[in-house]
């Protein structure tokens, strides 16, 4: 919604908006390109003469803001609504989808088409470093936009992506999540499906070949073109297949494989498997929007990385503390991988907010503490209000996991326990209280 703001502050309309507990980097990119924020959600603050109100997924009946909206008859539509008609009418949408790395596959893409002269807009989830902000309306034709499955709004309880009718799409992966409104995986997958019958016939779906679960929903219905990006290649592999080929040991050198050629190489700054498997599908995308390859792999080496994905927050001391939106182990898992990369012979601490609904609902507990075992160990926040008890996992982990019922005290353990050389990694979707720069602020008084 805050990027929805920012595409509608570009258009040159008035724009303010109303949310509760909003932190950096979104809260800061509202203030910089002068858009009005107000706490909470108060039918006073939506003014007198406003034109359109655009109401986020988060906004359900009963909430003050709303109510005033529907009593008085004001116009409203939904954000990806709004997108559709006031932005991605008429343009080449490139869509990424997909349960992870929606966020870094699209800042990818966006990079690559910028890179190569054609200033795209976009949407993103997130901040990309190499624009620092997280949408713009840029040029005609293309438009990269972060497809999200959750759903439109409370009087659209369609997935949102089924609003940007892309000629590009990438569907990266596919798991059950969002508990709070899917009842299991078929439902999600019945939503992938009906964005794929969005996709022109000339259009270019880019799949991962490993994922079983995008197979079935391919398997529904495809009238679309459609290529494959794989970890390694297999001699049973399409001609049109992108794969994985030599990677140095620390991640930061790869090559790019088509039909199990050599096309390019990538030497970059970004590492784990996750990232890779990303780059992949941003390369074989922005092909199909006319980028060469070559010119892509050149791109991702001045590719910055994304707030808080694997982002460096400071070094005190030398050790370091990194910002992680992971918040599903399947996440967890690839960034813990990725820490292996350059963590060195120091400890790698993981610190872990339980802070989504599906994972606040108890869905991914039997998987939780297998998704953390790389770490030498693990603070676990057992926030109020969790559905179920932390010590439920703790139990199972082969690795040292600790249960914390404050952040007080979990910085006060770090600080206790990490030497020069260690890794701190801080894995949430929300502000957790702002841990990141408390933990570097101890870490430097106690120093």
């Amino acid at each position: 919604m805050g990027g929805i703001a920012v595409l509608a502050k570009q258009a040159g309309h008035d724009v303010s908006g109303c949310d509760a507990n909003v932190y950096p980097p979104m809260s800061t990119q509202l203030e910089e390109q002068g858009i009005r924020l107000c706490e909470g959600f108060f039918a006073d603050d939506i003014p007198d003469d406003v034109d359109e109100v655009v109401i986020g997924n988060a906004m359900s009946r009963g909430n003050e803001a709303v109510e005033y909206v529907l009593n008085r008859n004001i116009p409203y539509s939904s954000g990806p609504e709004w997108l559709s008609k006031h932005v991605l009418n008429q343009r080449w949408v490139l869509a990424v989808a997909g349960t992870h790395g929606k966020t870094t596959t699209s800042s990818m893409l966006a990079w690559m088409l910028q890179y190569a002269g054609l200033n795209p807009g976009f949407l993103i989830g997130g901040i990309p470093a190499n624009f620092g902000l997280s949408a713009r309306i840029g040029d005609d034709p293309f438009f990269v936009v972060e497809a999200d499955e959750y759903d439109t709004a409370f009087f659209d309880k369609r997935s949102k992506f089924i609003h940007y009718h892309p000629r590009t799409a990438v569907l990266n992966n596919l798991e059950f999540d969002h508990a709070d409104i899917f009842d299991n995986l078929d439902a999600i997958k019945k939503q992938f499906h009906h964005f794929v019958r969005t996709i022109p016939g000339d259009g270019l779906i880019v799949k991962n070949g490993e994922d079983e679960n995008i197979d079935d929903v391919i398997k529904q219905g495809c009238w679309s073109q459609v290529a494959a990006f794989h970890r390694s290649h297999q001699t049973d592999h399409n001609d049109d297949d992108w794969s994985i080929g030599k990677t140095s040991e620390d991640g930061k050198n790869f090559e790019v494989l088509l039909d199990g050629k050599t096309v390019a190489s990538v030497n970059w700054s970004l590492h784990g498997l996750h990232n890779r498997m990303n780059a992949l599908a941003a390369i074989a995308a922005a092909q199909h929007a006319g980028v060469p390859v070559e010119l892509s792999c050149e791109a991702l080496k001045q590719f910055k990385g994304i707030k808080r994905r694997l982002e460096v927050r400071g070094v005190v001391n030398e050790i370091t503390v990194y910002d992680d939106f992971a918040h599903h182990p399947t996440a967890i898992e690839g960034t813990l991988a990725a820490m292996k990369e350059v963590q060195g012979k120091g400890k790698l601490f993981a610190v872990l907010e339980p802070r989504s609904n599906t994972m606040r609902m108890g869905v991914h507990k039997e998987s939780l503490s297998d998704s953390w075992q790389q770490a030498d160990e693990v603070c676990l926040y057992q926030p109020e209000g969790l559905d179920w008890n932390l010590a439920d996992v703790v139990t199972q982990s082969k690795i040292p996991a600790i249960i914390f019922s404050t952040t007080d005290d979990i910085i006060n353990h770090l600080v206790s326990n990490a030497s020069a050389g260690d890794h701190i990694l801080v894995m949430s979707n929300g502000g957790f209280e702002g841990i990141h720069q408390r933990l570097l602020d101890a870490l430097t008084k106690n120093r």
